[in-house]
């Protein structure tokens, strides 16, 4: 069951952020403190699923009846390594200002002892983080943006505001406004009230049963390009049984653990994007076509999303279910050809 919440943000609270949130045009937009909170209403739904929503994964019944944490992930490089960005389910990845990109990251089967650091809300973000509902942690934004966010299905948990000052805090091990870091356990604590995230893919129920393999072709690597500035790319590490990220440069890309980012599922979706008022602005509700990358092959697909609220329906392209490997996921969102920028490309090696 999807859950309204009311927002409590004020008029002269909101008003505020013109002074504290990121500036228009910016190359890298700055991003202290934002403004509001929402509030719950109602009960949660008691859990009895077996799966895990967001990995496919077979779990005790009611071992996962806490709420998504989703977050907007810094991704300049003054943020790296991030904290707890190896723990997550499902991490979306979209272009923003300057050609860089940042990262809507979601935990549900693990929570790490912190996450982040945590930077501003996009426009786009109101739809990408819907279906999860449970709560959403950013550092503020512009207050258009803000009002975005209030309104959507979640709760809206703020660096600055008083419900978050036992959880958000500044670390010294980086430099503003590369450093908010946020205490993931203690945050969803306190919303344990809200119910579950539903289910947003679908998964074979083997590595080697997934569409990929089963009617993709092999493959050792991914490239995607967001822009000049922007081109991670994903390598197959049959070991592991997963894609390895690296960075622009080649690089490996890696937690603060040390780990090195890896993905079961690499989802690239060819995505519209405006830009309004010098923001690069992501159309999710739409429909379009993309790549599924799994167990080291990788397919064609076509995509589409009905509503804000609405998960994103994968299909081959004859119009059979995507089925994803068991674990998690990284979805790329690639500009498409008929973006106000340039185009995004796949190369597979």
């Amino acid at each position: 069951m999807m859950r309204h919440f009311r927002s409590l943000l004020t008029l002269g609270a909101i008003a505020a952020l013109v002074l504290t949130g990121c500036s228009q045009g910016s190359t890298d937009p700055g991003d202290s403190d934002g403004t509001g909170s929402g509030t719950s209403e109602g009960e949660a739904l008691v859990d009895t699923a077996t799966v895990a929503a967001l990995t496919g994964a077979s779990i005790e019944a009611g071992s996962l009846s806490r709420p998504a944490l989703s977050a907007k992930v810094d991704n300049h490089p003054s943020a790296r390594p991030q904290v707890g960005l190896d723990q997550t389910d499902i991490v979306f990845e979209e272009l923003v200002e300057g050609g860089m990109t940042r990262y809507l990251a979601v935990w549900h089967s693990q929570l790490p002892a912190e996450i982040g650091p945590v930077r501003s809300v996009r426009p786009m973000d109101p739809e990408i983080v819907s279906p999860f509902g449970g709560v959403f942690a950013y550092s503020g934004g512009q207050v258009r943006f803000i009002q975005l966010m209030q309104a959507a299905p979640v709760y809206n948990a703020i660096h600055g505001q008083p419900d978050t000052e036992s959880t958000f805090y500044r670390t010294d091990a980086k430099v503003a406004p590369h450093n908010v870091l946020v205490k993931a356990p203690e945050l969803i604590e306190q919303h344990l009230d809200l119910s579950a995230p539903p289910k947003m893919f679908d998964y074979a129920a083997a590595l080697a049963e997934s569409t990929a393999v089963l009617e993709g072709v092999a493959l050792t690597s991914v490239e995607t390009s967001f822009s000049g500035f922007s081109s991670p790319s994903w390598e197959w590490d049959a070991t592991q049984e997963k894609f390895v990220r690296f960075q622009t440069n080649g690089a490996a890309d890696s937690a603060s653990s040390g780990n090195q980012l890896a993905a079961t599922n690499v989802v690239v979706l060819f995505v519209n994007i405006e830009v309004i008022e010098d923001i690069p602005t992501t159309r999710l509700v739409s429909q379009g076509t993309g790549y599924v990358a799994t167990g080291g092959s990788i397919i064609e697909i076509t995509w589409i999303k009905a509503s804000p609220e609405s998960p994103i329906v994968l299909t081959t392209q004859a119009g059979n279910p995507v089925l994803l490997g068991i674990g998690n996921t990284w979805v790329e969102l690639l500009p498409s050809d008929s973006s106000d920028v340039d185009a995004g490309s796949v190369a597979i090696n």
